[in-house]
Formats: C-alpha cells, structure tokens, sequence
C-alpha cells in the first residue's frame, strides 16, 4: 500500500513548469506540481479505489493531489454531505469536476444534491450541480428522463445570464441531456436552436465551446452505431456451432503380469 508521501514525492517527480502553466490559463492556483492527467490516470489504475489515501490526498491541499484524490477515492464512503464538504473545499473547476464525476455521480441519491447546487449563490456549487446533471445524463440508468426534460426550459432561460464557467457547464449539460434519449435529443436540440451560439471565455487556452445542436446529433448517432452492433455480436455468438467433443479414446485393458517361470 503507498503511503501518503511516497505518492506526493512521486507525483512532484511527475510535475512540469509547462504543466503548471497550461493549468495556470485554466484556473488552476498553487500549491501544484503540475502533472498530466495522462499520468495521473496511470496513478489511478494503479493505486485503484482508497478513500484513506485519497483523504490524506486531499487534505494536502495541492492540487495535483486533490485530482488524484477524488480519482481513487471510494463513492461508498460518502454521503450527500461528505460530497458537498469536499466540493466546498475544491480550489478550482478541474477540481469540482474530477470529484464530481469520479465520486458524485456513484454516492446514492446524488440527484437529490442537485437542486441545492443549482440555486446557490456560489458559482463554484453551481457549476457542480450542473456537472453532475450531465454526468446523471450518461451514466445514471434509474432516473426518469422526466428529470432531465425539466431542466431543460431552465437551460434555456438562465444559460445566457449565467456565469461564465456555469455557462460553460450548461452547455455541456445540455449536450449530456440529449445523449441520452431520442426524445430528449429532440427537446434539447430545439432548446439548443432557441439558445443559439454560447459565448464562453477560456481564457488564454485553444478551448472552444461546442455547439450544442450539431454535438447532440453527432451523440446519437454514436450511440446508434453501438446498438446496432451488440445484437449483431449476440446473433453471432449465438449462431456458432459449439466444439463437438471427441469421444474420449478408451484405455487399453491392462495386461495381466506374465506368469511367473518356476
């Protein structure tokens, strides 16, 4: 099992100025080492699921650290107000959104954080709440879509006045929320077409905001593509002849000891 400070120590190892940097221009603050999510990733498999380590991770208050921590940390360990405690304490968005997608989106009845989230003054949580109804979008089976058909209108009507890094995740929530059913793909991309072009400032990066309408189609006919080949793998499995098993040769008799010369 890693320790605490042979994980920092490597992660430091890991770290670069040009890292640093580019995480700069996204919001990111020190204390940081400043190392790939590529490499954090790989730390990821590796440590896998250890909510002691990823306490003391994040604790330390580094940044790099905080990102690994909410990777590996264990969803079962928290509930609604654990979540809410550790997304109070997130530095930056790369930190809130880490979280909420590796822990959030698994803590049972995470929907229910979501409208607190959406009405806070602080734009951090509702940046987190609308993070999380996306990541509900994609991965959460027993929501009805009547969950997600009500925050449309409110996408609709707030997005322009939002914040600019709640926007940003507005906009995104809205591509989630059309993934994930044709007849919501229909209701967020009309919403999409009434909200039109969604300006975002990245700041100082290459980030461009996604248009909506043409991410949504692109999705759906993503997934159509998958469902079309899982029957075709199950027909085929189905279809293959099992391996006729060869008789089992049988054994020889056993001679009978020759009898003994006298």
């Amino acid at each position: 099992m890693s320790s605490p400070r042979d994980v920092l120590r490597e992660l430091e190892a890991l770290g670069s100025e040009q890292t640093r940097k580019t995480y700069r221009r996204h919001g990111v603050v020190d204390p940081m080492f400043g190392v790939k999510f590529g490499d954090l990733d790989k730390l990821r498999k590796r440590l896998g699921r250890d909510q002691a380590l990823a306490r003391a991770l994040w604790q330390s208050g580094n940044h790099d650290a905080r990102v690994l921590a909410a990777m590996i940390a264990d969803p079962a360990a928290f509930d609604l107000e654990a979540l809410r405690a550790w997304q109070a304490e997130a530095a930056c968005n790369m930190q809130t959104d880490t979280l909420i997608g590796h822990v959030g989106v698994h803590v049972p009845a995470a929907s229910t954080a979501v409208a607190a989230w959406l009405d806070a003054a602080d734009e951090s949580q509702r940046r987190a709440g609308w993070v999380l109804v996306s990541h509900l979008a994609k991965e959460s089976q027993d929501l009805e879509d009547s969950f997600f058909a009500a925050l449309v209108p409110r996408i609709e009507r707030e997005i322009h006045g939002a914040a600019n890094r709640t926007r940003e995740a507005m906009n995104w929530t809205l591509i989630g929320i059309g993934a994930r059913s044709d007849a919501l793909a229909e209701l967020a991309t009309a919403a999409a077409r009434t909200v039109g072009p969604v300006a975002v400032d990245h700041g100082d990066t290459d980030c461009k905001t996604p248009d909506a309408v043409t991410y949504i189609a692109k999705a759906r006919e993503h997934r159509a593509r998958q469902a079309a080949k899982q029957p075709a793998a199950k027909t085929s499995a189905a279809k293959k002849p099992a391996t006729a098993k060869k008789p089992a040769a049988k054994k020889p008799a056993a001679k009978k000891p020759a009898a003994s010369v006298r």
